[in-house]
């Protein structure tokens, strides 16, 4: 029989702990100051963690880059759940809305940024069949993300150096009005 998980209440809202089933309200769950600025993810996976795959919320200012651009040996998906956002896959631009499916087969170079005039909501997805610690895939530099301030300047498969040049990210309590109602 499968138990249900603790539900932890942190002054960052609740964090499920352990393995097991449970019910979590984005409003109610911790979320996380995005290092690159203006922007929140809510993890709901808490600890240890989910196995087989990643999933979030992450909300976008305009201008703000979701990810540095990069590729991952495992499968990764994304659908907009309201507001705008600049895909850059492949080295290609394209703008993306509210119930635009993304989906990037392993080894898609890709980011999403901000855009329009109100922060956007995406939902994302992401497998966990092959990643190993450095196996995981690499940051790799293309002019379109570097313009739009979400490449890097060198290869690169660490995370500490893609994001060297923004402040850690912090957690913190869901914001009023961050997600519609």
């Amino acid at each position: 029989m499968v138990v249900q998980a603790q539900l932890v209440e942190t002054e960052r809202g609740l964090v499920p702990k352990g393995d097991g089933w449970f019910v979590l309200n984005a409003r109610e769950a911790e979320w996380w100051d995005l290092r690159t600025g203006g922007g929140a993810l809510c993890d709901f996976e808490g600890e240890p963690g989910f196995g087989q795959f990643g999933i979030n919320l992450t909300r976008l200012e305009p201008g703000e880059p979701m990810t540095m651009y990069h590729w991952e040996v495992d499968q990764e998906d994304f659908l907009v759940l309201s507001g705008e956002a600049l895909l850059v896959i492949q080295g290609e631009e394209r703008t993306i809305g509210q119930w635009d499916f993304v989906h990037c087969p392993p080894g898609t170079n890709h980011a999403i940024v901000g855009a329009g005039t109100v922060a956007c909501l995406v939902l994302a997805v992401g497998a966990r069949d092959r990643r190993r610690d450095q196996e995981w895939g690499a940051y790799t530099v293309e002019e379109t993300a570097l313009r739009l301030g979400a490449g890097v300047e060198s290869e690169t498969t660490r995370g500490s150096e893609a994001y060297a040049r923004f402040p850690p990210s912090e957690p913190t309590r869901y914001g009023d009005g961050w997600l519609p109602d």
